[in-house]
């Protein structure tokens, strides 16, 4: 009797925490932003088939856990009948989680391989330089001659966390184009990170990391700085805006027009 009442209340008690995380819209994210790129909806789907394989290695554990419980529980003083030196079932706890590693493996070492991928031509390519503490985002576009030439260019302060709309510098990108990120550092370590894109990059002093991604959501998206790099780190903030190709040459060619008369 009180083994089927607490299992009742196991149950109860399931039941209310899928219930209240249902409620909240989030459920099969379990609590992680929506992905706003291709990059991370592949990022999203192998956090699920990871959540799923935990989820099945731990209901058949705790089911091997309460029917030892129930029906395995000391009745006598005889031994019960030992199983030591089973091969079958030795071979078979050995090379489960063998197998069980090696998919998850796989199907990281493909995702990995499928969001870290550059193309040879990004539409667009943004030279990120992060510093004490914020963030400065170059655009970069090759002339007819080949060479690579500064287009615009946004330079941000740190600013409070709760700080007004438009304080903090936006990098503007285009929705459904191939955005090249380069990243660099002249002082200290950094951190690269929209949660919206379900990835994060360092950034290196003496090193240049870099990454593409497709937006494909327009709308505005926070960023901020992953890295603990020094006191003011927590101000170390920017967003990330997504709007239409229009939208985004536009802005390029005011940028153009302020460069050329000598704004910038």
């Amino acid at each position: 009797m009180r083994s089927r009442r607490a299992l009742k209340s196991a149950g109860a008690l399931g039941l209310l925490a899928l219930s209240a995380t249902a409620c909240s819209g989030e459920a099969s994210r379990l609590g992680m932003p929506e992905p706003i790129s291709d990059q991370a909806e592949r990022m999203l789907k192998l956090w699920q088939g990871s959540w799923i394989a935990a989820f099945a290695v731990g209901a058949v554990v705790w089911g091997l856990i309460i029917w030892a419980v129930l029906f395995h529980r000391k009745r006598s003083d005889d031994l019960p009948p030992q199983v030591r030196y089973n091969m079958p079932i030795e071979i078979l706890y050995t090379a489960v989680p063998f197998v069980i590693i090696a998919v998850l493996f796989y199907f990281t070492a493909r995702d990995e391989n499928y969001v870290e991928k550059t193309t040879k031509n990004p539409a667009v390519t943004v030279d990120v330089i992060a510093f004490q503490w914020s963030w400065q985002f170059d655009y970069k576009e090759k002339d007819a001659s080949g060479r690579e030439q500064k287009v615009a260019s946004v330079v941000g302060t740190p600013v409070a966390p709760n700080a007004p709309h438009g304080a903090k510098p936006v990098m503007t990108i285009p929705a459904g184009k191939t955005v090249r990120v380069r990243l660099h550092s002249n002082d200290v370590i950094h951190s690269f990170w929209v949660p919206a894109l379900l990835y994060k990059k360092d950034v290196m002093p003496g090193y240049n990391n870099e990454f593409e991604f497709t937006a494909k959501k327009q709308g505005t998206y926070e960023g901020r700085c992953a890295e603990l790099c020094g006191v003011d780190h927590s101000r170390m903030l920017f967003q990330l805006q997504v709007v239409s190709p229009e939208q985004y040459a536009k802005f390029i060619a005011d940028s153009k027009a302020k460069i050329a008369g000598g704004a910038q």
